[in-house]
């Protein structure tokens, strides 16, 4: 496909609800978009395209689909970029494996994901595979670092209309367990590239026996290196201990991973997590379970399934309660249905759940359906203190105030695959002991670690350049914000120390008179930015890429209720923009609902805000008067919308998430029609916002008529197009008025 036109917006259809939302809200956003003659194109990177992009040849024609994808990744390089990214999922295996079967279903020859490699098939279909799970997008997206706070409206919203925080207790048992030693962070080791050269990551046994791992890791000059490792033992001991601890303390047992994002390396402790919670089941079954194919990684939910096949299936079933009853009392996922916080590895993503555990008193449900004081395990110590720090103060102090409490934007380091983000590729599960090392072209050792069999190991690289804007990013947003940035960054930690170095290198280069700028630990500016909180003011947090996940979901979740509501930025490095939409964590329950009582509650608020900036961006890139018009009018719609509170209701029979896009293009088309800047435009809106205002209990009444039997939309991971479209477009009223101005 060719590149995108410069006076063009991409739209990106992705997965789930935001995906559903689409078909609800772009027909709106097109109609609008043409009147200042901007083309609005849409690029598939959802899940199922991404899967279907990889296997064109065994696909009919018909079915072929383009790699949008890598198409996205060559345009986010050049300054005509303009991309209106929605989330998509981040696929662990269980949900890679249910997608292929969909697509199985629907009439696509897809080949099974093969859970071992036997072969020089097999390994080509996993390689294939491999490229979709995970964090697939956002790496191949994000040529840029991060900016994303709360929009005015939207915080001065918050402020007005607060949503309900949990009653902190002074004596709460909610703590996190976290490994502190023999984990990523402390075997952590880094290094800075003299000049451009290629690494080569081998395994060197104890016998001798030297086997690559991976080659051809292009590196340039200045960029950083790091690599490290899990003692896989340790955190067995550790694990063991936690169970017990939970037990002990009377509290409940969950584990918090980001198991999408962190695609190799969090599935193999997810897995261990399990079996260090039902050790009998594995020390019975262990070996049956194995040959049968059936992994931990996959989680208990998976498990469950499968040994329905097994001869001894009824007996393991019967271990597995078992365990439940020897052990902890488990944080649940959905206590009504029997989901547990280790039923699936992608259930339970540590930046969401920790936050909503946070806001939530501390607790997270247990199997009674009541809540609960909780041991968080986060095996890894890297940023697990940011927490203890947040659930320390609020024990101290009592829960944050939505209707007073500061804000906490961020300036996120994550252009080109930087830090652990970046890793997936250089990830890997030791298979004999030995040294892994990281060696130069010259045959130098960069890094190395001592290994034992099952130890997780994994590199990952930050270049320069994304460093520097980083820099310059924060420096840019603290001058213009008047507000104090802190660089999240421990100086006893191996990259952290590394980033440092650059930090205080690149600050000179920019006009830092009159700013505040710090550099903290981790713990450290956490502590710094709640005190500065609970007194109403507000503090940039500039971190890595990991924290940049954590701190945009952490902090606009305890402000604001959700991090649905942020603005998201991305000004690619080259000159062009990629505008988040929010995060897309309670998209399956969305869709879930909606299948049954034709009811969607996604709230499309995040794509209002990146549109916003994204008409805005467009204007100023091109000269397009009437983007900016767009953007602006938009922008002051959006405050309307929100002061009108005509966000989705979670009530089916109540205004829903299609029901939203008809009040946004309501007081849109008004204050378009409302506007002096342009006349002619103004005149062309002037009948659609009478027409809207005149036809409200008109095309309420066809939104609210479909609610509450079952919708059909002809498939979960890939909606039948024709079907999602009638479902989300239920309004002929709202739907003509629309075509009227085209």
């Amino acid at each position: 496909m060719s590149d995108a036109r410069p006076n063009s917006i991409i739209y990106t259809i992705t997965d789930e609800a935001p995906a559903l939302a689409t078909h609800s809200f772009l027909p709106i956003v097109s109609a609008y978009a043409s009147t200042a003659g901007v083309g609005v194109e849409t690029r598939d990177i959802s899940l199922s395209g991404r899967i279907l992009a990889q296997f064109p040849d065994r696909l009919t024609d018909e079915q072929r689909v383009a790699d949008d994808l890598a198409e996205l990744g060559e345009l986010a390089t050049k300054p005509e970029a303009n991309i209106i990214k929605l989330p998509n999922i981040s696929a662990s295996i269980p949900q890679l494996k249910a997608a292929i079967k969909e697509l199985q279903q629907q009439g696509y020859d897809l080949p099974d994901y093969p859970d071992e490699v036997t072969g020089a098939d097999d390994e080509d279909v996993r390689a294939r595979y491999d490229k979709v799970k995970g964090s697939a997008v956002n790496p191949v997206l994000r040529e840029g670092n991060s900016d994303r706070r709360a929009p005015a409206s939207v915080k001065n919203y918050a402020k007005a209309h607060p949503h309900r925080m949990g009653v902190w207790s002074s004596d709460s048992k909610t703590n996190v367990a976290t490994m502190g030693e023999h984990d990523f962070r402390s075997n952590e080791k880094s290094v800075v590239i003299d000049g451009d050269d290629t690494l080569t990551i081998k395994h060197v046994a104890t016998d001798g026996t030297e086997t690559v791992l991976k080659d051809g890791i292009e590196v340039l000059d200045g960029e950083v290196v790091d690599a490290t490792y899990m003692d896989v033992a340790a955190l067995r001991r550790f694990l063991t201990e936690q169970v017990a601890r939970a037990k002990a303390e009377d509290v409940l047992f969950s584990v918090h991973l980001k198991a999408t994002m962190m695609k190799v390396s969090d599935p193999i402790i997810f897995g261990h997590v399990v079996q260090a919670f039902f050790p009998t089941l594995f020390e019975q079954y262990g070996a049956q379970l194995k040959a049968a194919g059936i992994s931990p990684n996959d989680g208990l939910g998976a498990l469950l399934s499968a040994v329905e096949q097994l001869p001894d299936g009824e007996a393991v079933k019967a271990a597995v309660q078992q365990g439940i009853a020897d052990g902890p009392t488990l944080a649940m996922v959905d206590s009504d249905r029997g989901i547990t916080n280790l039923h699936v590895p992608s259930d339970v993503i540590i930046d969401a759940s920790m936050p909503a555990m946070i806001r939530t008193s501390g607790h997270m449900w247990g199997p009674d359906g009541e809540e609960a004081d909780t041991l968080a395990v986060i095996p890894d110590s890297s940023y697990a203190g940011i927490y203890q720090t947040v659930i320390d103060d609020c024990r101290a102090h009592g829960a944050f105030d939505p209707a007073t409490m500061g804000s906490v934007p961020n300036v996120g380091l994550m252009a080109q695959k930087a830090e652990e983000y970046g890793s997936h590729d250089k990830t890997f599960e030791i298979q004999a002991a030995g040294q892994v090392q990281v060696v130069d072209s010259s045959g130098t050792v960069l890094i190395e670690h001592d290994v034992q069999p099952g130890d997780i190991w994994r590199a990952c690289q930050t270049k320069d350049a994304p460093i520097r804007d980083w820099v310059k990013l924060a420096v840019t947003r603290a001058r213009a914000s008047g507000t104090p940035a802190v660089f999240w960054l421990d100086e006893s930690r191996a990259h952290d120390a590394n980033l440092i170095a650059k930090v205080e290198q690149y600050l000179p280069e920019h006009d830092t008179d009159g700013l505040t700028l710090e550099i903290l630990s981790p713990a450290e500016a956490t502590a710094y930015s709640l005190e500065r909180i609970r007194k109403g003011e507000d503090t940039i947090s500039v971190t890595g890429n990991v924290l940049r996940d954590y701190n945009t979901d952490l902090f606009p979740i305890l402000e604001l209720g959700t991090s649905a509501k942020m603005l998201s930025v991305v000004p690619l490095m080259n000159g062009g923009g990629l505008f988040e939409t929010g995060a897309g964590g309670s998209a399956p329950k969305h869709v879930q609902q909606l299948v049954k009582e034709n009811h969607l509650r996604w709230d499309s608020l995040g794509e209002f805000l990146a549109l916003a900036v994204s008409f805005e961006h467009l204007a100023q890139t091109t000269g397009n008067a009437r983007a900016q018009i767009l953007a602006d009018t938009l922008d002051r719609a959006t405050g309307t919308f929100l002061n009108e509170n005509k966000s989705p209701s979670r009530k089916a029979g109540e205004i829903d998430n299609r029901g939203s896009h008809f009040y946004l293009a309501l007081y849109w088309a008004q204050e378009l029609a409302q506007q002096t800047e342009d006349a002619e435009l103004a005149k062309a809106f002037a009948d659609l916002a009478s027409t809207l205002a005149d036809s409200e209990e008109a095309i309420n009444d066809e939104l609210l008529a479909v609610q509450g039997e079952p919708a059909d939309i002809g498939g979960y991971y890939r909606p039948d197009e024709a079907k999602a479209t009638s479902v989300m477009r239920p309004s002929k009223t709202l739907n003509d008025a629309l075509a009227s101005l085209g």
